[in-house]
């Protein structure tokens, strides 16, 4: 196990403590030297003997700093004497190995401009190697870091040998180690991933070891957004109301996050409603470069959320990995990863008048989807660049996953340090910043002659071409020019059922389901708006599209027009400082005049968290088999993730998102038909309420300050009353609760020894389920509601919670009998073997019995046999949802045969021991002639060492049929996790031999 000591803990921990009676309570972290984050140097690389001494330091009270532990001074200094000795020691054995560090001679002095230094850094221009200066710059923080923590054993000079020869080594498929500079979790995979570290402490225990092992060596920022539902909406009480029901729902969990940030060092947690993760990452907690006790080096983060990706906008290396796999990053195991290739792609021109950053990015992830980048980096240059503000930049970064990349790199440039400052960091940081950077060739100025890098392939877009678009029905990536949506409506409603058809019998077109909402008659027709949410990081962390909605709601009431009461409207900022320029802008009164009142502060409806509908509205869409609408600005509108009862979701900027609202359906000719009749009686266009690009940067100008990100970001560390009030326990090991809806032991390590399962193939295994394409983490783990005849609604009826407090699987991820229940348990589940029938159900191959999945997984284990799902391209595409792999390995699904895997879910397969495996190019099921019926053989070696990364293997059935499959174990590494049985247990070993 590595720990982190820098080579003056012991000075480290004074100043730390000294700093105390100086800085009072919650300073910002960046102002205040680490105590124990990341290693700079591979000094730490060798520090497991100092654990006991070092880890002693830490407390178990609340801190918001990664850099303080909130002891007594007193106290501290008293600790600090006891191990001193240890300390000497252990920094004359560390000085010695700095010597040997591989790359000692290009460690560099970075001086200050006014004299002194900021601090030594591994300087790529040093190592005179010309290969380096044609790198894509995102390939260059690898190198970096690389370089850094080479010790020759986890991190090796071959290693870095391999990422300056990325040129000739990307498409060999070649493996290298990474180590992120810090880890970014959410509440919804935070909580499971606390619940495993938790667990993992346990099975230290019982296996004789340290648990104190068993904690965070790199920062890790946990933001809680993802528990806040729009229960209420369109009044001024709606934040406070809807953290009330956030909170009475969800205290066991936040208890739960709390006793973690106290528990385990190195840990912030962000309380609810302070924010959307992403948001606040890229506002707050990015650091762009690390300044650790000297040592100068990039910021790059893992998250356990997919759109971690948006801080790449901020020229920060970033993006999502399941949460097994960030449980591992957290506790020093370095990532492996395939050298991935890089798609470069050049921006040129500018966007036109009435363009939105939100139709860019639309556009891009049309274009990227099409290109085909999966597993690869993408990277942003050219003129255009100068064009596209930060906060542009940060909505394409984004939306990474729903093009496919691991990232949508933005390299820092002089727009980066603007956005620095703008977001309230301090002129010492932003000049360290630029120097640091400059200094290494990480930093791109544009107004110099740019030296050609090489990429792996090219892609170009002049942004003057560029329309107003909107995504949809079902799809990020089905883009739909604005001029052409009506046509495209209703060819939706004519095609065959897909993820562009809804095959609606043309007599059954223009039906009108007629209701009383309220006393005041009202009706809906296909296509009527039902959802209108502004909500989602992707877009309300960039203030253009927002105060233009701000603006197309002031236009919208002056001239007379109001969004119709039955639509369900809500406005969910990212953090607070969108409240705060909304304010300044006087444009949160129109928002508020069309319904658009803040509910929140955290995700909402792009998650599912859309609330109920008024009843009668949701009985006038049931009754009468309506196709409703949902228009949200988020970035995920596959069916059935919104709301259950909206088949049709656009994705949308947030002036589209009025827009449509006032409108009220999706089933409109914006440039012919009028939205609505003004207070003169005359029909009001789209062109009437559609606000100028110079209109919306004047509002820009004059409301976003810096004032606003810095009273923001200073109230954020102090919670709010209802979180400072949660009462936790002092304990380092978790007490559970066996009669716990919420928080449950799991069985990952129930029986562990220190003996290696081995490797398996599979034998005589049942079809759980036959899929087609795209099937989302969202069909296999669904974050929504529970439906009220669900296993899991039964599971928790049986534990005497009532249906109204079921609240939703999202929440109840730290419960794996939930969770199990919840798996494949999405009301839109298309299962072949159900021949057309939609639902979370499934046949028992054996008796012919349709169950829900979860009751045939059961019958199936207690008859000890073994299941495989099939499925089609884009198997686990989506949101990072570590509960889509664990799911099925607890419901006994051995392996996964699909024709393609989204990049996280088959990296999550593999680290819960579930064998992913492809089909041949042109196969799949129904070439092959499989119907799901038969019983499967996976011909994989006993031996480890008999397997290799990709190798074919045979697949045989019961019916006669043979066919092969490539094993999808990508890395040696992988085959390490497999032979133990998945990451955590080879973590839990590896830990104890150390």
């Amino acid at each position: 196990m590595y720990i982190t000591v820098s080579s003056s803990a012991s000075s480290s921990l004074l100043r730390a403590a000294s700093s105390y009676s100086r800085t009072r309570l919650f300073p910002s972290f960046r102002n205040l030297s680490p105590i124990n984050t990341t290693s700079p140097s591979p000094v730490n690389h060798h520090r497991s003997l100092a654990s006991a001494a070092v880890r002693s330091f830490h407390c178990s009270v609340p801190r918001w700093s990664h850099r303080l532990d909130w002891r007594s001074p007193l106290s501290l200094r008293a600790q600090i004497r006891t191990v001193n000795p240890v300390i000497e020691r252990l920094e004359r054995k560390f000085a010695t190995m700095a010597a040997e560090h591989p790359f000692k001679t290009v460690l560099t002095s970075l001086p200050k401009p006014g004299g002194g230094e900021c601090g030594k850094f591994y300087s790529l221009p040093a190592l005179n190697d010309p290969r380096i200066d044609k790198l894509p710059y995102s390939i260059r923080i690898l190198l970096e870091s690389a370089i850094r923590n080479c010790d020759n054993f986890q991190v090796k000079k071959e290693d870095v040998e391999k990422i300056i020869d990325w040129e000739n080594t990307s498409p060999k498929q070649v493996e290298i180690p990474f180590k992120p500079a810090r880890v970014l979790l959410q509440d919804f995979t935070g909580v499971p991933a606390v619940v495993d570290l938790a667990c993992m402490r346990d099975a230290m225990n019982k296996l004789g070891s340290d648990t104190s092992k068993i904690n965070p060596l790199v920062p890790v920022d946990l933001v809680i957004d993802h528990s806040v539902q729009v229960d209420v909406t369109r009044s001024e009480n709606a934040v406070q109301a809807n953290m009330e029901l956030e909170f009475q729902r969800n205290k066991e969990r936040f208890s739960f996050l709390k006793w973690g940030s106290t528990a385990f060092h190195n840990m912030l947690v962000v309380p609810p409603g302070s924010g959307i993760v992403h948001q606040v990452n890229l506002e707050y907690l990015g650091r762009v470069v690390f300044n650790t006790d000297g040592m100068l080096y990039p910021d790059s983060v893992v998250g356990t959320d997919s759109h971690t990706t948006m801080i790449d906008g901020l020229g920060v290396a970033g993006w999502g990995v399941g949460g097994i796999e960030a449980e591992a990053a957290m506790l020093g195991q370095p990532m492996s990863m395939v050298l991935p290739g890089v798609v470069g792609f050049k921006l040129s021109g500018k966007l036109r008048n009435g363009v939105t950053a939100t139709d860019l990015v639309l556009t891009v992830t049309q274009m990227l989807r099409k290109h085909g980048v999966v597993g690869k980096f993408v990277e942003f240059y050219g003129d255009g660049m100068g064009e596209l503000s930060l906060a542009d930049r940060a909505t394409i970064a984004n939306m990474s996953p729903e093009y496919g990349a691991t990232m949508g790199f933005f390299p820092v440039d002089h727009v980066t340090l603007q956005y620095l400052k703008l977001t309230g960091r301090s002129d010492e940081t932003v000049e360290m910043v630029e120097s640091y950077l400059r200094a290494n060739k990480m930093f791109v100025d544009y107004n110099e002659p740019q030296q050609e890098r090489v990429y792996s392939s090219y892609l170009a877009l002049n942004l003057a071409e560029v329309e107003p678009c909107i995504s949809g029905p079902k799809r990020p990536h089905d883009r739909v020019p604005l001029k052409e949506m009506k046509a495209d409506w209703n060819s939706c409603l004519n095609n065959k059922v897909g993820f562009k058809g809804f095959a609606v019998p043309k007599e059954a077109q223009d039906k009108v389901a007629k209701f009383s909402f309220h006393g005041q008659p009202a009706e809906l027709k296909h296509g009527s708006v039902v959802i209108a949410a502004i909500t989602s990081c992707t877009n309300t962390s960039n203030p253009s599209v927002m105060l233009g909605a701000g603006l197309v709601a002031k236009k919208a009431c002056e001239l007379g027009l109001q969004v119709k009461p039955w639509v369900k409207t809500s406005l969910a900022p990212g953090s607070g400082v969108v409240t705060k320029y909304l304010l300044q802008s006087g444009l949160q009164e129109y928002l508020n005049k069309q319904g658009f009142h803040i509910v929140g502060y955290g995700c909402t409806t792009c998650i599912g968290n859309s609330g109920d509908l008024d009843e009668s509205v949701a009985s006038a869409i049931s009754e009468n088999d309506i196709i409703a609408s949902a228009v949200l600005s988020g970035n995920r509108n596959f069916e059935g993730r919104v709301h259950s009862l909206t088949r049709a979701n656009y994705l949308a900027s947030p002036p589209l998102v009025v827009a449509y609202a006032l409108a009220g359906t999706v089933d409109i000719d914006f440039d012919k038909e009028p939205i609505g009749t003004g207070k003169d009686g005359k029909g009001v266009y789209f062109k009437d309420i559609w606000p100028s690009t110079e209109e919306i940067a004047e509002a820009v100008q004059s409301s976003v300050l810096p004032e606003m990100f810095k009273s923001t970001y200073e109230a954020i560390t102090k919670g709010n009353p209802m979180w400072n009030q949660l009462a936790v326990p002092s304990s380092t090991m978790y007490s559970w609760d066996p009669n716990s809806t919420y928080i449950h032991e799991p069985p990952y390590f129930k029986n562990m020894t220190m003996d290696l399962p081995g490797a398996h193939g599979v034998k005589d295994a049942y079809c759980l389920l036959n899929f087609g394409d795209s099937i989302t983490t969202d069909h296999i783990s669904p974050a929504g509601s529970i439906h009220k005849d669900s296993p899991a609604a039964k599971y928790l009826l049986d534990r005497g919670v009532e249906c109204k407090d079921f609240n939703s699987y999202g929440s109840r991820r730290g419960n794996d009998e939930v969770m199990a229940r919840g798996t494949f348990a999405n009301i839109r589940l298309v299962n072949k073997l159900l021949n057309g029938e939609v639902g979370p159900k499934t046949i028992h191959v054996p008796t012919g019995e349709k169950l829900y999945v979860f009751d045939a997984a059961m019958r199936y284990k207690d008859a000890g046999h073994d299941t495989v799902v099939l499925a089609g391209a884009e198997y686990g595409s989506g949101s990072s949802r570590d509960w889509a792999a664990k799911g099925p390995m607890l419901l006994g699904v051995k392996a996964v045969i699909a024709k393609s895997f989204e990049r996280i879910h088959r990296s999550n397969l593999v680290g819960m021991g579930v064998i992913p495996l492809c089909f041949k190019s042109g196969e799949d099921a129904d070439t092959l002639g499989l119907t799901g019926h038969e019983r499967y053989t996976i011909d994989l070696p006993s031996k480890i060492s008999d397997i290799r990364p990709g190798q074919d293997v045979t697949v045989t059935t019961d019916s006669g049929k043979s066919f092969t499959c490539t094993v999808r174990f990508d890395t040696e590494v992988e085959l390490f996790y497999f032979n133990n049985g998945g990451i955590l247990p080879y973590v839990i070993r590896n830990l104890i031999k150390q």
